[in-house]
C-alpha cells in the first residue's frame, strides 16, 4: 500500500465513523473513478452498516438509464459538467435509501480532452436528503497529473466533500 493509498484509507475511515455516528447512509455515482470512490469506502471493515451501493455510470447510456440523468442534459452541456452531476448526484439519492451521494464525471485522460474541458476536468457532487427535500453541492476541479493522478486526486477531494457535508 503506497503512502498515498493509507490516506485514502484513513479518510474513508473518517467518513465510515461519521456516517454511523449520524446513523447515515451513502450511495457512490461514478464515472471517471471507476468505483474507487466505493472501493475506498468498502475496504473500511464494517462499511455495510453505512455504505449502500454504488452505481459506476462509465457511458452517457448507462447515466440514463441508471440514475435517469436526462439525455437533454447530456446532448446540452455533456457527460463532464455541473448539470450532469447534479443530475448523477439527486438520481443516486432517488435510487437508493442512502441520505448523501457523491458523484463525480471528469475527463482522467490521457485523451478525451474537448475545447473548454482539457484532461483533469472533474465535477464532483454531493447531494443530502433531509426528507422528501435533496440539496446539492457541486464543485469544479482541473487537476493536473497522469489518469492515475487525476482519479486519485478526484476519490480524495470526494471523500472530503462527504466529511464536510
Amino acid at each position: 500500500m503506497t503512502d498515498s493509498d493509507a490516506k485514502l484509507k484513513r479518510l474513508a475511515a473518517r467518513v465510515g465513523q461519521r456516517l454511523l455516528k449520524e446513523h447515515r447512509r451513502v450511495v457512490t455515482a461514478e464515472s471517471c473513478t471507476g468505483g474507487w470512490i466505493a472501493k475506498a469506502l468498502t475496504d473500511i471493515a464494517g462499511s455495510s452498516q453505512w455504505f449502500g451501493e454504488g452505481f459506476v455510470t462509465y457511458s452517457n447510456r448507462s447515466k440514463v438509464q441508471r440514475l435517469g440523468v436526462p439525455r437533454a442534459v447530456l446532448e446540452r452541456t455533456g457527460a463532464v459538467s455541473e448539470a450532469t452531476v447534479r443530475a448523477m448526484s439527486a438520481g443516486a439519492l432517488r435510487r437508493s435509501g442512502a441520505q448523501i451521494a457523491v458523484a463525480v464525471t471528469g475527463i482522467a485522460g490521457p485523451d478525451g480532452a474537448v475545447p473548454g474541458k482539457p484532461v483533469g476536468t472533474v465535477w464532483v457532487g454531493w447531494a443530502t436528503r433531509r426528507g422528501n427535500a435533496i440539496r446539492i453541492r457541486t464543485q469544479l476541479k482541473h487537476f493536473r497529473g497522469d489518469r492515475d493522478s487525476v482519479r486519485r486526486k478526484t476519490v480524495r477531494l470526494a471523500l472530503q466533500g462527504l466529511l464536510a457535508r
